[in-house]
C-alpha cells in the first residue's frame, strides 16, 4: 500500500466519524431555525399598542377595523407591521425599550457564574425592535446585545461542561439558550469521555 493510499483510506475513515458531529451541528442549527420561527410567529400574532397617525378604514375578509386620527388601541403586531409600513398608525414600542435594557442591566450586574432570566422569546422580541430602528438608533443598542449575548454565551459554556441542565436554570434561559446549552453539555460530555479512557 502507497503513502498516498494510506492517506486517502485515513481521510475517508475521518469523515465516517465525522458524520455523527456534522448531522448534530445540523440538527442543532434547524432546531434553532425551527424555535426562532416558531417563536416569531407567536409574537406576531400577539396584541400590541398603536397609534393611528389618519382617519382609517379597513374591512377585509371578516376583518373590520375603524378608527379617527390619533386614537390609540390594540391590535395584533402582524396587522400593526403592515399598517406601520403604509404610514397609517405608529407602534407604541417604548415599553419594549425598557423591556430590553431592563434584561441587558440584569445580566451585566448578575453574578459570573449567574445567569439573569429572560424570557423563552427574548431575542424574538429584541430583534423586531431593532429592526424597526433608524441606523443612527441601532448603533449603541446592538453594541449592548452583542455584550450580552458575548456574556451569557461564556456562562453557558462554564454551565453547560459542568452539568445538565437544571430546572432551575432552564427558566432563565431563552428557547434558543436552552438548545445551545444542551448541545455543549452533550458534545462536552463525550469529549471527556473520549480524551479520558477509563476502561
Amino acid at each position: 500500500m502507497n503513502e498516498i493510499t494510506s492517506y486517502n483510506r485515513l481521510d475517508q475513515v475521518m469523515i465516517a466519524h465525522n458524520n455523527d458531529n456534522v448531522d448534530r451541528y445540523d440538527h442543532f442549527k434547524k432546531q434553532i431555525d425551527f424555535i426562532q420561527k416558531f417563536y416569531s410567529i407567536k409574537y406576531l400574532m400577539e396584541e400590541t399598542r398603536i397609534a393611528f397617525k389618519k382617519n382609517f378604514s379597513i374591512n377585509i375578509d371578516g376583518l373590520d377595523l375603524e378608527a379617527k386620527e390619533g386614537e390609540i388601541g390594540s391590535i395584533p403586531r402582524w396587522l400593526a407591521q403592515i399598517l406601520e409600513e403604509n404610514n397609517s398608525i405608529e407602534i407604541q414600542d417604548i415599553d419594549v425599550l425598557i423591556y430590553i435594557s431592563r434584561s441587558l442591566n440584569r445580566e451585566r450586574i448578575s453574578k459570573p457564574h449567574d445567569l439573569s432570566g429572560i424570557d423563552l422569546d427574548f431575542y424574538i422580541r429584541a430583534n423586531d425592535f431593532i429592526k424597526r430602528l433608524k441606523d443612527k438608533e441601532k448603533e449603541s443598542i446592538v453594541v449592548s446585545l452583542n455584550s450580552f449575548v458575548t456574556s451569557r454565551i461564556e456562562k453557558i459554556v462554564k454551565l453547560a461542561a459542568a452539568s445538565a441542565l437544571s430546572v432551575d436554570l432552564e427558566k432563565k434561559l431563552s428557547a434558543e439558550e436552552k438548545e445551545l446549552y444542551n448541545f455543549i453539555h452533550k458534545s462536552s460530555s463525550e469529549f471527556k469521555q473520549r480524551a479520558v479512557n477509563r476502561s
